[in-house]
């Protein structure tokens, strides 16, 4: 049989992906001296991981009413809906170095002062197939985030993932970054990467490891974790991320409900200087107290952040870029976290960026 020129070219090249993708990923696992797993023990469920403050938990503040009032600074297309912060803000001159790049939804990029470039759950696009099929059929699609080029996403150092969930884990996000930066993510979750050559570390709750100046602290978050419709419900862990770097810390608390947790992260860590918070997905008419046990409501997240001793907050999860679950509209968090602000008297800064927007700390 003849082959083509191009034709050899497409079976070659079809080879060499197929190998690519079949090359088994490294992976190391690390549960240093002082780190929690905490797995349930035995019975049905012995194995599975579980949050480290369980049942009820006791929220200082709700809002009842009227917690969406309009603000002057934030310009919607109608109410709530389509919106963009308009204030002029102040940056608090923290001293830090890190560049903050809010990507959208629960995405960051972040340079850090010795020009390493870190990736916090990026998700680029919709939901990965198969569930993407299924959110297109019941309208449950994001409009495009800002997004980054290829070029920029593949020039990271590091990426950290908190948990699987689809709008938090993207095998098709992953594959555009490559090969080439390190992935860190919870244990059990190294199960769920693409294969191709991935370098991965699975680390436990208070784990720490080094990354050039950088250290990487996986710590609690009070949530859960499961990437399929059966056998797999909290068979890997969640978690936030603290990285230090000259005694400067930055925390990205991944999906979390309010607990304990955030309080014994400040006494291990001491007050940060950063803190990414999530201020949505907590409202569901039906089963609202479930969404809000494993999603900070708003003023949920200023109390967590007085907690951390927050030298500035960061919101996220809301935005033009976000798929709206859990929400009134796209921007309705954003509206009830600065009504709060107002009604709590709280003193933690608040810096709000609009997607794609970035600034320095």
């Amino acid at each position: 049989m003849k082959l083509t020129i191009g034709a050899l070219g497409l079976l070659l090249g079809s080879t060499l992906l197929l190998n690519a993708c079949s090359t088994p990923n490294s992976v190391q696992q690390l549960i240093s001296e002082q780190a929690v797993i905490e797995q349930i023990p035995d019975g049905k469920h012995q194995g599975m991981y579980r949050n480290l403050y369980r049942g009820q938990q006791d929220y200082p503040i709700t809002c009842e009413e009227d917690c969406y009032p309009a603000h002057p600074k934030v310009a919607c297309q109608s109410h709530g809906q389509d919106c963009q912060f308009t204030g002029e803000q102040s940056a608090p001159e923290l001293g830090s170095g890190f560049l903050v790049h809010w990507v959208g939804h629960a995405s960051f990029l972040v340079k850090t002062p010795d020009g390493q470039q870190l990736l916090f759950d990026p998700v680029m696009g919709q939901f990965d197939r198969p569930v993407s099929w299924a959110a297109h059929l019941i309208g449950l699609r994001r409009p495009m985030p800002a997004g980054l080029a290829r070029e920029q996403l593949a020039a990271s150092d590091a990426v950290l993932y908190s948990h699987l969930h689809y709008d938090h884990f993207s095998h098709a996000t992953i594959r555009q970054i490559g090969t080439a930066a390190l992935y860190y993510v919870p244990l059990g979750m190294a199960d769920y990467m693409p294969k191709g050559g991935y370098q991965v570390l699975e680390k436990a709750w208070y784990s720490s490891s080094e990354l050039g100046e950088l250290t990487v602290h996986l710590v609690p978050a009070h949530h859960f974790n499961s990437r399929k419709l059966f056998n797999d419900h909290n068979r890997a862990k969640w978690g936030g991320w603290v990285i230090e770097h000259s005694g400067k810390t930055l925390f990205f608390a991944g999906d979390t409900g309010y607990s304990p947790h955030f309080r014994a992260i400040q006494q291990r860590y001491g007050a940060i200087d950063i803190c990414l918070l999530p201020i949505a997905s907590y409202h569901h008419e039906d089963e609202g107290e479930w969404y809000r046990y494993v999603h900070t409501t708003p003023e949920d997240a200023l109390v967590a952040a007085e907690e951390l001793g927050c030298k500035v907050m960061i919101p996220w999860g809301y935005g033009n870029a976000s798929w709206q679950m859990g929400d009134i509209s796209s921007h309705s968090p954003l509206l009830r976290l600065l009504h709060m602000q107002q009604q709590m008297q709280s003193q933690v800064p608040l810096y709000i960026l609009n997607e794609g927007e970035e600034v320095v700390l």
